[in-house]
């Protein structure tokens, strides 16, 4: 028998791929985590961490490539960790994110009669996102090809970050899931930010102006929003930027500059200023359109949460004559997209502007027949005044809290239509339902291909 240990150079074949991405191979039963490889690949790896269960390992060399790798489209594919599976062919990557639905499921949640059907595709493989964020650093990732010695210039970067790395980005030329358009946008910003005499955002330091790039595409009409996120506030710096911005591309409707004084590495500003054009643009799901501000939620890729709603809808089956409930139910999208369907649907929601968002995106698109309540759910559910027909449940990442499950459990609709971004969370919960509900059938849902991130809708039956 082999024993694994810290410091260990191994030869291995990869045997699967875990949940999270990374590669498994074994070693006299022994499991060992490998990043950046995929079943069949035969590789020289050195052990880094060993634990009683399993161990990990980095990449030294591959070997014998396997049969399921293509060629990256990507130069920073392998570093940048924005689409860490862009070697792997794209039919393995769903049967992959399909076993991993699956095995959640019956490892997890002890649910093995479930009916798992295959990974619906993505209609997009490239250029799929109608959104992108992008950091800057007044350092950036060197990449291996740019070493030339010590007068390498790491200093300001403007892209994605390296997995791991929180105050370096990958400083990018372009990514391949946006529009070309999005692409254009980054390298003017890029060049406008090194010429403007103002520092980028330091991510230790917490001084400098520069600190974020969004692009936000309305795929409906192609129109498109930059949002600038900065440290103070510079109104004739702005006004210039976005002039630029607009004549070179007519498609910008809205530029917007976010301003934030706040440590916290995230792009949503203590203040908003309309720079040029309007505050919003606007997409469609189906028939129905939403206005979208720089800080609203909605659906990354829109042709994917199309075929997302169209599984909620099915696996609801609304005659028209049923009550319907919305957990989490955000800017109030899948509400709107049941409205037609449904006799009366209520969207509850914690965050107080998203439930604005929803109220106007009804009236706008003429419905009424939808309420939304701001509250958290968990203490909001169990005062509400109906019992619903069927109940639509689309939590975070993070899954039901217990006392919502509770809540879930005393109400017992008929149907459970479960919406699920993390298949872990989603067989904890299924588990959890068991008591009165039993898992029918699952779609898994591909919105984000050359990820392992994978969306799910579950059919949940009331036990007779």
């Amino acid at each position: 028998m082999i024993e694994v240990n810290k410091g260990q150079v191994l030869e291995l074949t990869i045997d699967d791929v875990a949940f999270g991405g990374k590669g498994i191979a074994k070693v006299d039963g022994f499991a060992v985590f490998v990043a950046k490889t995929v079943t069949r690949d035969r590789v020289r790896v050195v052990i880094t961490k060993k634990k009683k269960n399993y161990a990990e390992a980095r990449l030294l060399d591959m070997l014998e490539p396997s049969p399921f790798r293509v060629s990256p489209r990507c130069r920073y594919s392998g570093y940048c960790g924005g689409c860490a599976w862009q070697y792997l062919d794209y039919a393995k990557q769903l049967e992959y994110k399909t076993g991993h639905v699956k095995e959640s499921l019956e490892h997890i949640g002890f649910i093995t009669d479930a009916v798992v059907h295959p990974a619906l595709p993505s209609r997009e493989v490239f250029g799929y996102r109608n959104k992108m964020e992008f950091s800057c650093s007044e350092k950036r990732w060197i990449m291996p090809d740019e070493f030339s010695g010590d007068d390498t210039d790491a200093g300001f970067g403007i892209g994605l970050h390296a997995p791991g790395i929180f105050n370096k980005v990958i400083d990018i030329d372009g990514c391949h899931l946006q529009n070309e358009v999005g692409n254009g946008i980054l390298r003017h910003v890029r060049s406008f930010i090194a010429n403007s005499g103002l520092p980028v955002y330091g991510l230790k330091s917490h001084e400098g102006f520069w600190r974020f790039l969004m692009v936000r595409r309305s795929v409906a009409d192609d129109t498109w929003m930059v949002n600038i996120v900065t440290r103070s506030d510079n109104p004739e710096l702005m006004a210039r930027l976005a002039g630029e911005l607009t004549e070179l591309y007519p498609h910008i409707v809205s530029v917007v500059n976010n301003i934030t004084s706040k440590r916290a590495s995230i792009s949503v500003g203590e203040k908003e200023k309309v720079v040029s054009g309007q505050s919003f643009i606007t997409d469609r799901l189906g028939p129905y359109s939403f206005k979208i501000s720089a800080n609203s939620f909605f659906q990354t890729n829109t042709h994917g949460a199309e075929t997302l709603y169209r599984t909620v809808e099915r696996y609801a089956g609304l005659t028209g004559r049923e009550t319907v409930l919305d957990l989490y139910s955000g800017t109030g999208t899948i509400p709107i997209w049941l409205s037609s369907s449904a006799k009366y649907v209520t969207g509850i929601e914690i965050v107080e502007s998203a439930v604005a968002d929803a109220r106007k995106n009804c009236a706008d698109n003429g419905i009424d027949n939808c309420r939304f309540i701001q509250g958290d759910i968990k203490d909001t559910l169990p005062t509400l005044d109906q019992e619903p027909d069927v109940m639509i449940i689309d939590p975070p990442r993070s899954g039901m809290h217990k006392d919502v499950v509770a809540s879930v459990l005393d109400l017992h609709p008929e149907r459970l239509v479960y919406v699920s971004c993390n298949p872990t969370t989603l067989a904890r919960d299924a588990a959890m339902l068991k008591e009165k509900y039993r898992v029918v059938e699952v779609q898994p849902v591909d919105m984000f291909p050359h990820t392992y991130h994978i969306e799910s809708v579950a059919r949940l039956e009331r036990n007779s």
